[in-house]
């Protein structure tokens, strides 16, 4: 981990870092071979240009250990998906290796994740993250582990390209839980119906010309399981802002 730190600049250190924490609920035990290699950036963190559409908040989210995925991606259902990762060559690599996020789409050598170089150093022994850097890409075993964010409940964020009052994009943020939100939808009064939100890409989802007044939403959790929020998002709401739904998904 000392190379991630000497290469980051300093002011890597005042990031805000999340601690992903395994839930004693949670049961699989069985871990997926697989390859991981990692892709550069000026301050070892995520992108905040990845697919998933999360922007700042995927850069920094758990500390900056992320990663594109390929397969696990699955049209942008796996967004916000986290994964325990451990490289296998016994010489470099520690017992427990990195929790990540998912937070980008990307394809490499038959791998299926491109990690964050701080992601990557994590894997490896103290001191060895150099030579586990000099191999590019290494041999690992991977499973779905629950997210989980000490003190956040799931968010609905404005994304930054909405213009009020035509056009509406949601983003969802800290999805802790294995659960994968699979629909949203607004309530229309006027017409007494659930309206559609597209999924535009990622964990992006839109709808031009929603409904006035503060919007009623609900999502799909998993294919089956509706919540529904009431009144969530305002009458007025603006690109940017960021509202609690004050639900924790299993």
């Amino acid at each position: 981990m000392g190379l991630c730190l000497t290469l980051c600049h300093a002011s890597l250190l005042l990031c805000v870092i999340l601690i992903l924490l395994p839930s004693p609920c949670f049961t699989q035990d069985s871990y997926i071979s697989s390859r991981a290699t990692f892709y550069g950036s000026p301050d070892c963190l995520g992108t905040p240009t990845g697919a998933c559409g999360y922007k700042a908040y995927g850069s920094t989210i758990n500390g900056g250990e992320v990663s594109g995925v390929s397969r696990l991606f699955r049209n942008g259902t796996g967004c916000g998906a986290c994964y325990q990762v451990r490289c296998k060559s016994p010489k470099c690599c520690s017992e427990d290796g990195v929790k990540v996020v998912v937070t980008d789409h990307g394809e490499g050598d038959n791998t299926d994740f491109i990690l964050s170089v701080r992601a990557y150093a994590k894997l490896a022994l103290p001191g060895l993250a150099a030579e586990l850097i000099s191999y590019g890409v290494v041999d690992v075993e991977y499973k779905r582990i629950p997210c989980q964010y000490p003190g956040y409940n799931l968010m609905f964020k404005v994304h930054e390209h909405s213009r009020f009052p035509h056009y509406l994009a949601l983003i969802a943020i800290y999805q802790a839980g294995v659960s994968e939100i699979t629909a949203v939808e607004l309530w229309q009064e006027e017409w007494q119906e659930w309206r559609c939100m597209r999924r535009a890409y990622g964990a992006v989802w839109d709808i031009p010309n929603p409904p006035e007044g503060a919007l009623n939403l609900r999502f799909q959790v998993s294919g089956s399981k509706w919540v529904q929020l009431k009144s969530l998002i305002p009458s007025d709401w603006k690109a940017g802002a960021t509202y609690d739904t004050a639900v924790q998904l299993d």
